[in-house]
């Protein structure tokens, strides 16, 4: 049960970690002019990128 809690903990580390990267990102470029509306679709993209990145990089960092 514990080695359970943790993967459940470094997947959603993962996922907390690459969605900040990537609002880090939009805010500097909509510091910067480039991007003035992100439309809903994009936004969904995001979120389920970061998902998805998360889950599989907190499946990766697994040791046998």
């Amino acid at each position: 049960m514990n080695r359970f809690l943790s993967l459940f903990i470094t997947i959603g580390l993962y996922i907390l970690g690459i969605a900040l990267v990537m609002l880090a990102i939009l805010v500097v470029l909509k510091g910067l002019g480039w991007v003035t509306k992100i439309p809903d679709y994009i936004a969904w993209a995001l979120t389920l990128f970061a998902i998805g990145g998360g889950i599989l990089g907190g499946l990766r960092s697994l040791k046998p």
